[in-house]
């Protein structure tokens, strides 16, 4: 196979397009920053991010390279099918859940973070630890995208996927650097407009392609497969429903959605666009079933790839980009490739900008530099940015073994960020106590469940645990039952270790996280709000 000279050219002039966008959006976020905080401006746009951009970029910020090509996959593989594509349900009930529950939260204390109030009610050191696994999950997610996307162009326009990933990461972190949420924010449209466009331009010829059979019989009938729509075995029903609240809580603690609600300019604008993207990610699902669907259904040994089919040769993970090659004539899968791109940058530069904002301002300015000059943050999250980024495209040459680490750090922040954050925001009077033990509780059962891609074996065997092809596969739904054993010690270990030290049970010299200096501290403050208040009423009745 020759190298596609058409194919680099128009990509070329797509990652030209988005950079020149990202850096008229640096130009624009200047203009705009008179009398206002630089670091709010590249975290949050200076809280001043109109509705329409904000639904384009909340929307592309889930609708991934990991989100089109992983859903085109679950309806392709016999095995799984379109009942097994749980994303574009669960991140659309995530979005609906976050903008009715936790956006007036965030949004009437000013956060900035999601970590924030994780820092205000537990400390800044029990918040330095609960930053850990958004973190790898971010830097992870970044390099899993690198790593989809040089894969993808290897196949469709034959140069190496280490030059793919090194041009794809040095875009997004140069447009990022510059413009901060601007930048990533106007490039989203750019983006979303692409994949929309470019995947539906697609679908006809490879739905129409002599090798493929009609979706609609393949969908009921058994043809070079099992029809595409699937099944849920009923021993399988347990999984199935915890990769499903998995999906719709564990989406909710993470700084890539906080950041778009948080940089509207008002809370009913917050929670219009958490809805209305939540309705965006579910359509933009539709193209990605679609192929999946026409792959099930395709003959490949009529096309030029031949047998063994993508799914006995284990290429399973790349067979959008297959249908879109093979499927597709030559100038058509070239406009497919710029869906995967925009897919992928639309996603790797949410995932940067959210690990260097949350160092920049959580780490670094409230523990490591309490004193620094808002200069100083926001040159610290740009250097971050290029620590991470650069970490991360190393990590995109490792693909197999960063895809299973993403997905893990992602269960960690299901089964501990996510109970922290409730607490935190809707539990009164948890305390630091209950934050680490909770914490530790949560990381040990996670772990001891083991985690067959990476090799651990289960050290716990959760019931209607399976012995598979010599692997051990957990049935029960045990991410779930760890993120509500999580919450559950928080809230037990915080009321019973503020009853011990009130009631004197344990030494107050004990209390090295000043619990009971803290409950002490709000009385006084409580008693003068009231007694203001009652001056103020009083005031009034003079007045009338």
């Amino acid at each position: 196979m020759a190298l596609n000279i058409p194919g680099v050219v128009s990509l070329s002039v797509f990652y030209t397009l988005t950079l020149a966008t990202g850096i008229w959006a640096t130009w624009k976020s200047k203009k705009d920053q008179k009398n206002r905080n630089p670091t709010e401006m590249a975290i949050v746009g200076g809280r001043n991010i109109n509705a329409f951009i904000g639904l384009f970029t909340a929307t592309a910020t889930w609708v991934g390279g990991a989100y089109i090509n992983g859903t085109a996959e679950i309806v392709y593989l016999p095995s799984k099918g379109l009942l097994w594509v749980q994303a574009p349900v669960g991140f659309a009930l995530s979005l609906v859940i976050g903008g009715f529950f936790f956006v007036n939260p965030m949004r009437s204390r000013n956060y900035v973070t999601v970590m924030d109030p994780l820092q205000e009610i537990y400390g800044n050191m029990m918040g330095s630890l609960l930053f850990i696994p958004p973190l790898l999950g971010e830097v992870f997610w970044f390099a899993a995208i690198l790593a989809s996307l040089g894969a993808t162009m290897r196949v469709i326009l034959d140069i190496g996927s280490s030059l793919a990933i090194i041009l794809s990461a040095c875009t997004v972190i140069l447009y990022t650097l510059l413009g901060g949420l601007y930048s990533v924010a106007y490039t989203d449209v750019i983006q979303l407009v692409f994949i929309s466009l470019s995947l539906w331009v697609c679908i006809p010829f490879a739905l129409m392609n002599p090798a493929t059979e009609s979706i609609y019989y393949t969908a009921t009938h058994k043809t070079y497969q099992a029809p595409w729509t699937g099944k849920i075995e009923k021993q399988y029903l347990g999984r199935w429903l915890d990769d499903f609240f998995y999906l719709v809580l564990g989406s909710i603690p993470w700084q890539t959605y906080f950041q778009r609600v948080l940089s509207t300019a008002s809370l009913g604008q917050a929670r219009l666009i958490s809805y209305l993207s939540g309705l965006g990610c579910f359509l933009m699902s539709i193209p990605s079933v679609l192929i999946g669907a026409a792959a099930a259904s395709t003959d490949w040994n009529q096309t030029s790839y031949g047998l063994p089919s993508p799914l006995d040769r284990g290429e399973s993970a790349m067979i959008l980009p297959f249908v879109l090659h093979y499927l597709c004539p030559a100038y058509v899968s070239i406009v497919g490739l710029g869906a995967i791109a925009a897919a992928a940058m639309s996603s790797a530069d949410s995932a940067l900008l959210s690990a260097s904002s949350m160092f920049a301002h959580n780490i670094y300015r409230k523990i490591l530099r309490k004193k620094a000059t808002e200069r100083e943050v926001l040159w610290t999250m740009r250097a971050s940015m290029l620590v991470f980024g650069t970490g991360a495209a190393g990590l995109a040459f490792y693909s197999y073994s960063v895809y299973d680490l993403w997905f893990l750090s992602g269960e960690l922040v299901y089964a501990l960020l996510f109970p922290q954050l409730c607490c935190a925001l809707f539990i009164p009077n948890t305390n630091t106590y209950g934050s680490a033990t909770g914490f530790l509780v949560g990381l040990l059962l996670r772990l001891l469940a083991g985690e067959p891609a990476l090799k651990m074996p289960p050290v716990i065997r959760y019931p209607a645990c399976s012995l598979v092809n010599g692997i051990y596969i957990q049935l029960f739904p045990f991410k779930t039952f760890t993120m509500l054993l999580t919450l559950g010690t928080i809230i037990a270990v915080s009321y019973l270790t503020a009853f011990l030290f009130k009631r004197n049970l344990l030494p107050h010299r004990w209390d090295v996280c000043n619990i009971i200096k803290e409950t002490s501290t709000l009385i006084p403050l409580q008693q003068v709000e009231k007694q203001m208040g009652l001056q103020t009423i009083a005031l009034e009745e003079h007045h009338d």
